[in-house]
């Protein structure tokens, strides 16, 4: 029964140490518990704030990072809708180019036909005119081939001369 029911010396003794425990825990180790749990305390108090502050700072980062490539986006198709218009521009204009220059040479192969076509007409006249009178010789010889008909032609030619 001594464990359940003390001694009253005991309670003295228990009592006094546990007093001057607590008084000097109070006077040296309280103050400084205190302090190093207060720290503690602060410093998450200030990393937490420090946490909010970055989460907003990187929510803000984010959205500029967001508007800025929304933006990269527009000036580069801006800029690919500029080229494709310049290259469309390009095409039309080596098209048109090119159908100038495929007409200059149409024009110039019709204008060779053309000179080429009057050079053989020429040509062939030539040689008409020149078989005409080499058959016109040739008659004639065959008909003036006589003295009678000689003076025959010439009597007609006379008298052609002298009506006109």
């Amino acid at each position: 029964m001594d464990l359940v029911l003390p001694d009253f010396g005991l309670l003295f003794w228990t009592g006094l140490v546990f007093c001057s425990l607590l008084f000097l825990l109070a006077k040296f180790a309280w103050k400084p518990i205190l302090g190093a749990v207060n720290a503690r305390e602060q410093k998450i108090a200030d990393s937490l704030e420090l946490a909010e502050k970055t989460k907003q700072e990187m929510q803000t980062l984010k959205a500029e990072n967001d508007a800025l490539l929304k933006q990269a986006r527009i000036e580069r198709d801006k800029m690919l809708n500029e080229a494709r218009i310049q290259a469309d521009k390009f095409v039309e204009e080596a098209k048109a180019k090119a159908k100038e220059e495929a007409q200059k040479i149409v024009n110039s192969a019709k204008e060779s036909i053309e000179n080429e076509k009057a050079a053989a007409m020429s040509e062939l006249k030539t040689h008409v005119g020149a078989i005409s009178l080499e058959i016109a010789e040739k008659l004639l010889q065959s008909e003036l081939s006589s003295d009678g008909k000689q003076k025959a032609l010439i009597e007609k030619f006379v008298d052609n001369i002298s009506m006109n």
